[in-house]
């Protein structure tokens, strides 16, 4: 997952917006969004290669309304690190029993083993961030919000735009086919405005947008996450094709109840 914008008690009917891009690699196999066999009350995509995911939601059970969503903090050269995938990081925020805060202060005593990456986790009694690479687990306060392969406090224009974006859509907020489609805008950076992040140049144009395609390289599914007032909730995930003539395929959609 690379490109997060949520928006958080920022609208009457709907205390969390939440628009996600997934960015990876063409070649990595990946399952859709589903109910795991493993653990039934877990909806999430899978990573066929390392087994975890970018972003779940917690259904049903003792967790349930809580999600998890992982963004790649970006670290060039890469450091060495033999640790599990950072996809597992989701999975362990979503199935421990504990509250969240306790449950991301546990893994960020862990997080050296981990390639540097974002977590944000949330349910009904508030939201969470950390990183590998900012010193605490702080709680979120109501705000628009957006999530790239920098930290939070880091404004890269992809984020700035995503903000916005999100800013935008809250009057019309209500359809989560809409707020998944939200980050698809495909216009980059000037070079100018680019981060450097030591990417070459070609790289760090393409990355800068919001929705990325490149031969090798692209936003490969698209989700939207809407909690209503009422607990109740809707999530909608998109994956796109990348091939010359494909057509799109078909989203789906789950309805949540007692959700928050």
């Amino acid at each position: 997952m690379c490109l997060l914008a949520f928006a958080y008690q920022q609208h009457p009917d709907f205390p969390l917006l939440l628009a996600a891009n997934r960015d990876e690699f063409l070649a990595r196999p990946t399952a859709a969004m589903h109910y795991w066999q493993a653990h039934p009350q877990l909806l999430a995509g899978r990573d066929e290669q390392a087994g975890g995911t970018w972003m779940g939601i917690m259904a049903r059970g003792p967790n349930t309304g809580r999600f998890a969503a992982l963004t790649n903090v970006r670290q060039l050269p890469a450091p060495e690190k033999n640790g599990p995938s950072r996809g597992q990081v989701v999975l362990r925020a979503l199935l421990e029993r504990a509250p969240v805060a306790k449950v991301l202060t546990d893994i960020k005593q862990e997080a050296d083993a981990y390639h540097g990456f974002n977590l944000l986790v949330g349910d009904a009694n508030g939201l969470w961030y950390m990183s590998t690479h900012t010193p605490d687990v702080r709680q979120l306060s109501p705000g628009i919000y957006a999530l790239s392969n920098g930290t939070l406090d880091i404004a890269w224009p992809k984020t700035q735009s995503a903000a916005q974006r999100m800013r935008e859509h809250l009057p019309d907020a209500g359809d989560v086919r809409d707020l998944a489609q939200l980050l698809s805008s495909r216009q980059k950076a000037e070079d100018d405005q680019l981060p450097k992040t030591g990417l070459s140049l070609p790289w760090e144009r393409a990355l800068s947008a919001q929705c990325i395609d490149l031969p090798e390289y692209a936003t490969r599914a698209q989700t939207g996450l809407l909690v209503r007032a009422d607990g109740t909730a809707d999530v909608h995930e998109q994956t796109l094709v990348h091939e010359p003539g494909s057509a799109p395929l078909p989203g789906k959609t789950f309805r949540l109840h007692g959700f928050w």
